[in-house]
């Protein structure tokens, strides 16, 4: 993701002529503000310019600016922010500010970086770069209208910006518009068919199109393109052009069943260092997925020949102690899949009679509306672990999936954990070994061609044996109450695009079990999730406001969307 640089020449001219040493102005200087300069060389000439003492005002502005641009070149953005605020107190520029956001940027801390972009447009001249910049993070906050005016802005003042027809074919992406996505992205291609990132993301279209041979052939040359000429600009994070190759090529080839290849490009995703947010979400879901697809290929016994090259009869069957290795499976755009998993029979903690009830109803809801559904009730942790992998293997060729749980839940230092009915937790033993991160799941489902819809009734309160006495029948354990709200969506944790959280009752409240068979919330939500034409968002507030009036106002259900448009999960 490329993020110029504003006005370089004139800030290296107020070092030029300032008086120094002659050490500083023939060696110190050259090395500290040419953007060619190597990390290590930049940052160390810079630093002893600023030992000097010799500088001020707008002069040693500029020096900690270039500092910071060396940081920058080592994905270090708490330093890069460090120096361009201490480079705004001396003397602040357009410049300044410019990398300055594109550090809280890289950091997924979007506000700021547009309220940067914002104070370095008032500063002037307007700048298609820095409304480039801008765009960015709006795109980041998932505000796509915003970040294609800003792109259409960039555009206009520089129609040969690959990168701006680039991002605003991404923005066209997220709004479904697919074919004015594919319009932007050939035009980055044409303008400069040497940069592999126009090329990335055609691989994405390609994938939500369901033509993976053109997706795996476009991420083929992207990281042919990445590794032959790595980029040059030193506003683009550290390896992350390399990162996104491989993980958008494994996508393809997971989704077209070469789990071989997708296990390769998943390695190679997760031996590269990484720096920014982006990259982190990527790697995040490379690791989950490698797991995956490594169980998906079956080992072949040490004592079983390698095969030839010549034709051979086929033996006649016989049973073995391994499966054989799964044929690729065509992907099916359009596949709508569901994991349904209800815990209540306990054994070393209170049962909670009602969640098996929850999960058959919602399970048959969505039955009844063409879902594909994987069904799970009171599993231990070896039975959860097996039907939420082979769901998110699975879920690799899936348009929309959907994962609803119910039973207990616990957050553990901010982190949210399902529970299987064999927990026990022992002295000296690590609680959270014994359960499901709900963190996993997400990043085993983060993938902006796919519609993600997770649904959790597991804040029921109830405690570990031994340790809190029981003050009624309701979810969530020891750790904390109830379930922390997932930090994923704002923060590159995951990426979250089409991602769609639900909590049966706001974070860190307590979810009632009900006096019935049933939840509260899965009674509401099994009345409403089928309704036909009705968006998922207002089947929500449909289902809050009947959980808000069922219990009198002690329960309101939460939700956290960053959906990328209307979804429909009954046909209109």
């Amino acid at each position: 993701m490329r993020r110029l640089l504003v006005a370089l020449c004139l800030l290296t001219a107020s070092l030029s002529s300032a008086p120094c040493s002659a050490q500083a102005r023939s060696q110190l200087g050259p090395l500290c503000t040419t953007d060619t300069t190597p990390a290590e060389q930049m940052i160390e000439a810079c630093s002893k310019i600023i030992a000097l003492k010799v500088f001020k005002g707008a002069q040693l502005a500029t020096v900690y600016f270039w500092r910071a641009v060396g940081w920058n070149k080592k994905g270090d953005y708490a330093r890069v922010i460090a120096d361009t605020t201490e480079a705004m107190r001396l003397q602040p520029s357009q410049a300044v500010y410019n990398l300055r956001g594109s550090a809280y940027y890289d950091r997924g801390d979007y506000d700021i970086a547009i309220a940067d972009f914002d104070d370095a447009l008032k500063l002037g001249p307007p700048s298609g770069i820095i409304f480039h910049n801008r765009g960015n993070a709006w795109r980041g906050k998932h505000d796509y209208a915003k970040a294609i005016a800003d792109y259409d802005m960039s555009i206009k003042s520089d129609p040969r910006s690959a990168f701006s027809f680039q991002n605003r074919g991404i923005s066209k992406q997220a709004l479904g518009d697919l074919d004015g996505a594919l319009a932007d992205i050939n035009q980055a291609i044409r303008l400069d068919p040497t940069l592999p990132q126009p090329l990335i993301n055609r691989t994405a279209i390609w994938r939500a199109k369901g033509d993976l041979d053109r997706a795996i052939a476009d991420g083929s040359e992207a990281i042919r393109l990445a590794k032959e000429k790595p980029p040059v600009n030193i506003m683009t994070p550290p390896n992350s052009v390399l990162i996104s190759g491989y993980t958008h090529r494994a996508l393809a080839y997971e989704a077209k069943g070469d789990y071989a290849h997708a296990r390769d490009d998943y390695k190679s995703t997760l031996a590269i260092v990484a720096s920014d947010a982006g990259s982190k979400a990527n790697q995040a879901t490379a690791k989950v997925r490698l797991s995956l697809v490594t169980d998906a290929i079956a080992p072949i016994p040490r004592e079983q020949p390698l095969p030839t090259t010549q034709p051979a009869a086929s033996p006649a069957p016989q049973q073995t102690g391994t499966a054989p290795a799964p044929s690729p499976v065509p992907a099916v755009r359009g596949t709508r899949m569901a994991l349904i998993i209800g815990n209540g029979a306990y054994q070393h903690v209170k049962a909670l009679p009602n969640p098996p009830n929850d999960a058959r109803a919602v399970a048959r809801s969505l039955r009844d509306i063409g879902f594909t559904v994987s069904e799970g009730v009171d599993l231990d942790r070896a039975a959860m672990q097996k039907v939420t992998r082979d769901f998110l293997r699975e879920a690799a060729r899936a348009q929309v999936a959907v994962v609803y749980y119910a039973g207990h839940g616990v957050q553990v230092d901010g982190r949210n954990y399902l529970i299987p009915v064999d927990v026990e937790l022992k002295p000296g033993a690590n609680m959270t070994d014994a359960m499901i991160d709900m963190d996993t799941i997400m990043a085993g489902l983060d993938d902006q061609v796919r519609t993600n819809i997770l649904i959790f009734d597991a804040c029921r309160n109830n405690p570990m044996a031994q340790q809190v006495a029981s003050a009624g029948t309701n979810r969530g354990m020891e750790g904390a109450s109830g379930l922390a709200a997932p930090t994923s969506l704002g923060t590159g944790a995951t990426l979250g695009a089409g991602t769609l959280i639900a909590f049966a009752t706001a974070p860190g409240q307590v979810a009632l079990d009900g006096e019935g068979a049933n939840s509260p919330f899965s009674i509401a939500l099994s009345r409403h999730i089928g309704t036909p034409g009705l968006e998922v968002q207002q089947m929500l507030t449909r289902v809050r406001a009947e959980v808000v009036s069922t219990t009198k106002n002690k329960q309101v259900p939460w939700s956290n969307s960053s959906l990328l448009g209307e979804v429909y999960l009954a046909e209109k």
